[in-house]
């Protein structure tokens, strides 16, 4: 196909059809495993463009009505393919979304998430769509679409990575500013305990009993949770015990996490949160139950890697610095690099991610449709 047009920039009306398209996805609400409309919406546009969309079966492992989507675009035969993706899903809504324009600043109306994460970049590659579909490619583009990203990226477990013909991908899934792009991520085990002590009644006889809170409180209390150096956090996030106040607890559960970027930094992090709750279930007479689980495995993309040279140079055309960065938080890219396709997440400047004050500028939003048929265009001599 021709590559007329691809390397020009967004026009006016795409900006604003980009804009639009932004809020009408955000106006179907999609939380993880309530995918169904969201990617009717999504399937029925790329049609519309004339594309053919594969939704695979994936929701029978993720629990979504909805599977992944999958369309692609015909590049020159001697040109690489790349792969575009986002998610559908979104974290829970507290309150419908109700997005409101103020100053250029999209957010919503009421105290819940937004939704542009990822929506923002859902709404920026439909864009890439209806330019490729319109003025071709040189490039051969594949986007893809996961659900349940917000549950520890299983759509993008559950799809088969075979299903591509791309040399190199890009994640836009980092709510941060617009030139960073995530060379890193980590490692993210999650460690569960389950204490089990032995009732009885607290006033009457409570040195008959074993506190099961008290086991798990003083395993949480033997650690160090927070920022434990620069890639590396521990956090415990839920507990839950007991079963009334004048009864010895005999039971709690207590769950954590722990992120390193390095591997085997994560695992040394989450087996002291092992070690802590096995001790202190042995000094205080409880038994405890360990779940430890890997969700997703750490990566380092290197400077030199083609995705990041390509990104970078797109970036350079709308005058950003690229800036490489670790981060803390996992996204559909630590999947597709444990399996051995090579990609890299890019920052779209989305704001307060899972937060009520979630928000995006209609500038972050226009500067990333640039940076992504630049990303097209510079993928042509990669």
């Amino acid at each position: 196909m021709a590559a007329s047009g691809i390397g020009v920039r967004a026009s006016a009306q795409e900006k604003a059809d980009l804009v639009e398209q932004f809020i009408r996805l955000c106006d179907v609400e999609s939380p993880s495993r309530s995918e169904r409309a969201i990617a009717d919406l999504v399937t029925d546009d790329l049609r519309s463009l004339g594309l053919e969309v594969v939704e695979d079966s994936s929701g029978t492992e993720t629990g979504s009505p909805a599977g992944n989507l999958l369309t692609h675009i015909d590049g020159s035969p001697d040109a690489p393919t790349i792969l575009l993706c986002a998610h559908l899903d979104t974290v829970p809504l507290t309150a419908p979304v109700d997005v409101v324009r103020h100053d250029d600043v999209l957010s919503n109306a009421n105290e819940a998430i937004l939704g542009a994460d990822n929506k923002a970049a859902v709404a920026v590659i439909l864009a890439v769509a209806r330019r490729l579909a319109r003025a071709g490619s040189q490039v051969g583009v594949e986007i893809l679409f996961t659900t349940c990203e917000e549950r520890t990226l299983a759509g993008a477990k559950a799809f088969d990575l075979d299903a591509l013909r791309s040399d190199f991908g890009f994640v836009f899934d980092h709510a941060s500013p617009i030139g960073e792009l995530i060379t890193a991520a980590p490692t993210y085990y999650h460690v569960e305990g389950r204490f089990r002590g032995h009732a009885v009644h607290a006033g009457l006889c409570p040195e008959r009993g074993h506190n099961a809170i008290a086991a798990a409180a003083a395993a949480i209390s033997s650690l160090e949770f927070g920022r434990l150096d620069a890639e590396t956090t521990r956090n415990v996030g839920l507990i839950d015990g007991g079963s009334a106040p004048n009864v010895v607890a005999e039971r709690c559960t207590a769950t954590c996490e722990a992120r390193a970027v390095d591997h085997q930094r994560a695992a040394a992090v989450a087996t002291e949160i092992v070690d802590a709750m096995t001790e202190a279930a042995t000094d205080a007479g409880c038994d405890v139950e360990l779940i430890v689980e890997e969700r997703f495995r750490g990566y380092r993309v290197p400077r030199s890697a083609v995705p990041v040279q390509v990104a970078a140079r797109a970036l350079a055309d709308v005058g950003i610095e690229a800036t490489p960065i670790s981060t803390g938080g996992g996204s559909d890219a630590n999947v597709f690099q444990a399996r051995g396709f090579q990609c890299l997440n890019v920052a779209n400047g989305t704001e307060g991610a899972h937060q009520p004050d979630e928000r995006v500028t209609v500038a972050a939003l226009e500067t990333m449709l640039d940076v992504t048929l630049g990303i097209v265009r510079h993928a042509a001599s990669a």
